[in-house]
């Protein structure tokens, strides 16, 4: 049987997801964990394996885009490169998402590792989460609730001739100079060198092949998403597209994130019939619960946990929703936007990381005061 590109593609997107699913599954990769790590314990190992995926994802950009790769210069999903900088879009939803992900036990990714190996408490999580997601990206709900505001304080970059929010052209912009795809090359490179000497610097890391593998997987897992989609197979995926005679659904440039997945997910599980509806994002949601579920049956690590405590669920629950509206708000999460976004070198991005990280520190000091306070 013949598969066209439309089918390679996603199936290269689900062979990806499920080789990061059982790594990060075997890592213990977590962007919650390393943010209460380094605030609860000070360990910043897990900290720093993030920023090291964040580094190999921002420095193959660089590279790919200079040498004429990938072209991420058009509109990817999310835009993260948008001129519509919505600032109070990207802080709100990430605090939000922080504060999520710390009650409901780990980000989106996490959480998907989780339901593979056997957590039900995770699979409450992402039912909740997917649902909320859905609510935001494909019923009225994000314009009612959130649009007006969102609207009302972006600011529009290109009224001040700069097309888009890229780190490199923004700063052009402040300075007056014209915008130079060689600045965000250099830029790129620059940052991730940076991040690269701060990651190697302990010793403890260094000395962690988890954490370097972790951290290694994901931020290649994110270059390979961003060259299906927007290097030479991306280009047959999109002429593919624009003859077939079902138009697959999301043919764009893109790559990993876990929340709007999740609506998408929902959009297609309410019409299974329709498999223009399998995307990009329902692939990699899929394809990392199989690869946590193959490793855990391989590793005997399949373990099946449910709540202890009433409280246990509503906290969760709580989490839950909060992953998913706050996620579709910030356009991302701690891969889609803390990762990935943070690649092309988006300003909205940046401030999501900060955002989630801040949302998330601040969450788990007032769960440690409040159980100071019943002791």
């Amino acid at each position: 049987m013949e598969f066209n590109v439309h089918q390679q593609v996603l199936a290269a997107v689900f062979a990806i997801a499920v080789v990061l699913g059982a790594i990060v599954n075997k890592t213990n990769f977590c962007t919650m964990g390393a943010v209460s790590d380094w605030i609860n314990i000070g360990d910043s190992g897990r900290m720093r394996a993030w920023l090291f995926a964040i580094a190999i994802a921002m420095a193959g950009v660089a590279a790919m885009e200079s040498a004429g790769i990938v072209n991420l210069a058009g509109e990817t999903f999310p835009p993260y490169r948008s001129a519509n900088f919505s600032w109070l879009r990207y802080l709100a939803g990430g605090a939000m998402f922080g504060i999520g992900m710390t009650l409901a036990s780990g980000c989106g990714n996490k959480t998907l590792v989780r339901v593979g190996a056997g957590n039900l408490k995770s699979l409450v999580v992402l039912v909740i989460a997917s649902l909320m997601a859905y609510l935001m990206m494909w019923t009225p709900f994000y314009e009612k609730a959130f649009h007006p505001w969102v609207s009302a304080t972006a600011i529009d970059l290109a009224r001040h001739g700069m097309n888009t929010q890229q780190l490199g052209t923004v700063l052009s912009g402040l300075s007056g100079l014209p915008p130079s795809p060689l600045l965000n090359a250099a830029l790129g490179g620059a940052l991730a060198l940076g991040l690269f000497i701060y990651v190697f610097r302990s010793a403890d890391f260094r000395g962690s092949l988890d954490n370097i593998l972790g951290g290694a997987a994901v931020g290649l897992a994110v270059l390979a998403g961003w060259y299906l989609t927007g290097g030479p197979p991306g280009q047959a995926w999109k002429e593919y597209a624009e003859f077939a005679s079902q138009v697959p659904s999301r043919v764009q440039v893109q790559s990993y994130t876990f929340i709007s997945p999740m609506g998408d997910s929902v959009r297609y599980l309410l019409s299974p019939d329709n498999t223009a509806l399998i995307n990009f994002g329902v692939m990699a949601l899929s394809g990392v619960i199989a690869g946590s579920f193959i490793y855990a049956l391989i590793t005997k690590s399949f373990r099946v946990e449910w709540f202890v405590s009433f409280k246990d669920f509503a906290n969760h629950a709580v989490g839950g929703v909060l992953m998913g509206v706050g996620g579709v708000l910030a356009m991302g999460c701690t891969v889609g936007q803390a990762i990935t976004g943070m690649s092309t070198l988006a300003l909205g991005s940046l401030l999501t990381f900060f955002a989630i990280v801040i949302g998330a520190a601040a969450t788990m000091k007032y769960q440690y005061w409040r159980m100071m306070q019943e002791a």
